[in-house]
């Protein structure tokens, strides 16, 4: 059935259609963006799905939180939903089925979502001893909009136990009635710039690892203080990100070099960009872009200091208001074709998954993604320890790299599906080499 002509409006719940024998409405929300690529993606190994934590001072009580769950999600109406297909294009409709159901937290998370299973939800909770999880699959939207829910939930649970919550910066009011611009795909509001910038570039220096059987997921954690990792980075004039996208290319050329490759290939790192810092919105979709600092060793040898100065003028270069509103309306300006509009969705998938797989994916060698310094309301911070991000399981054999940082607690998380850590462990010696005390964690035996 085409949801283009028989089905509401897709911009806020309140806005429906009524069938024409006076019946029932029906709600649904046309993905944005980004979104319209991951369910394309999607294969039995591999589901575009990332995870979000927040550890507690206490251990959590399963029954409290589910309740805090339950109240929490009809605040969000979007991430309450299922993914149908349509004959042009995928939307979400609303899922009145049971759940999702708060779970006890497994070794190898992050597991692959397929769109049936689990009632359908494409959401998981996970808890183990003091830790909140939340799994979303991209679909829903980006790490931003997931940190809300998350915070949410938490907020809720905490006053279920009787602590007094106020609401502010991720913590929405479960009570209110979700403003329509939470449910806009931002990107085509913005998608304006008269040029559309071209996009070039060597395909990148990929990471031969050892693919570990089905399910099986690696993390390694590293946790330290913001002041330190702050003070080696300003000895660098660098900030907090550029240093640390430094450390990861440093790392990565490490590899290469063991690889003892015949020809030399740039190292490239996949960074999104929350473009709400530069476009006004409220989204909880969706709205990120995608840059790639890197070096290419075969100009030559590369010294640190090096390194970190071209991804600082890199990044001073790419990522302004101008840059990014022409990188947005390049991916916008497909979905507005109007000969790709019409054109039957397995059709779309065949070419973006050749895409992506072909072109996309081995434009850069790994990924990394800042979530910055979250803060919560005053009377909440006394009872969070610390917070973590983990990217998922990348699309193909490499390692990804995510940071968020609560307070001074800078917590760094890898994730990947092979068997070799040798990016990770040149990662952290060089933080270690400049002074940096680092806490290691790890699901790995």
């Amino acid at each position: 059935m085409n949801k283009e002509t028989t089905t509401a409006s897709h911009t806020a719940p309140s806005q429906e259609r009524k069938h024409t024998a006076g019946a029932t409405k029906k709600i649904w929300y046309r993905l944005d963006l980004s979104a319209i690529v991951y369910p394309t993606l999607q294969r039995r190994d591999f589901s575009s799905v990332y995870r979000l934590s927040v550890v507690l001072k206490e251990p959590i009580r399963p029954d409290i939180l589910q309740q805090a769950v339950d109240a929490s999600l009809v605040r969000f109406p979007t991430y309450k939903t299922a993914i149908r297909k349509g004959l042009f294009w995928r939307y979400l409709e609303p899922n009145k089925r049971p759940g999702p159901f708060v779970r006890e937290d497994i070794r190898n998370f992050c597991m692959p979502m397929p769109f049936k299973a689990g009632n359908r939800y494409l959401i998981r909770i996970y808890y183990y001893n003091c830790r909140i999880s939340l799994e979303a699959h991209h679909s829903l939207g980006d790490g931003s909009g997931g940190m809300y829910v998350l915070q949410t939930i938490t907020a809720e649970y905490l006053r279920l136990l009787g602590h007094q919550i106020d609401c502010g910066y991720f913590v929405k009011d479960i009570h209110e009635t979700p403003p329509a611009e939470e449910f806009e795909d931002a990107y085509m509001r913005y998608a304006n710039s008269k040029l559309c910038p071209k996009r070039t570039g060597a395909k990148a220096y990929r990471v031969r690892g050892t693919k570990e059987p089905f399910y099986t997921f690696h993390v390694i954690d590293g946790i330290m203080s913001v002041s330190e990792v702050m003070k080696v980075a300003k000895s660098y004039q660098a900030s907090l990100t550029e240093y640390l996208n430094a450390v990861l290319l440093y790392a990565l050329l490490q590899k290469q070099k063991d690889d003892h490759p015949l020809h030399l290939k740039p190292v490239k790192i996949a960074m999104p960009v929350n473009l709400r810092r530069f476009f006004p919105s409220k989204t909880l979709r969706n709205f990120i872009t995608m840059i790639y600092p890197g070096v290419d060793p075969r100009l030559g040898e590369y010294s640190f200091d090096e390194i970190v100065s071209q991804v600082h003028h890199y990044m001073r270069y790419y990522i302004n208001e101008k840059f990014l509103r022409g990188d947005i309306t390049t991916n916008a300006n497909t979905k507005r074709n109007p000969l790709i509009r019409i054109t039957p969705l397995f059709i779309k998938d065949y070419v973006v998954k050749q895409f992506y797989s072909r072109i996309q994916d081995k434009s850069s060698s790994a990924g990394l993604t800042n979530m910055g310094a979250i803060r919560v309301p005053e009377n909440m911070e006394p009872y969070i320890d610390r917070m973590d991000i983990y990217m998922g399981q990348p699309f193909s054999s490499r390692t990804n790299c995510a940071i968020v940082s609560f307070e001074d607690t800078l917590t760094i998380n890898f994730a990947s599906c092979i068997v070799e850590a040798d990016v990770e462990r040149y990662f952290f010696r060089k933080l270690v080499q400049d002074g940096i005390h680092v806490k290691i964690e790890s699901n790995r035996f």
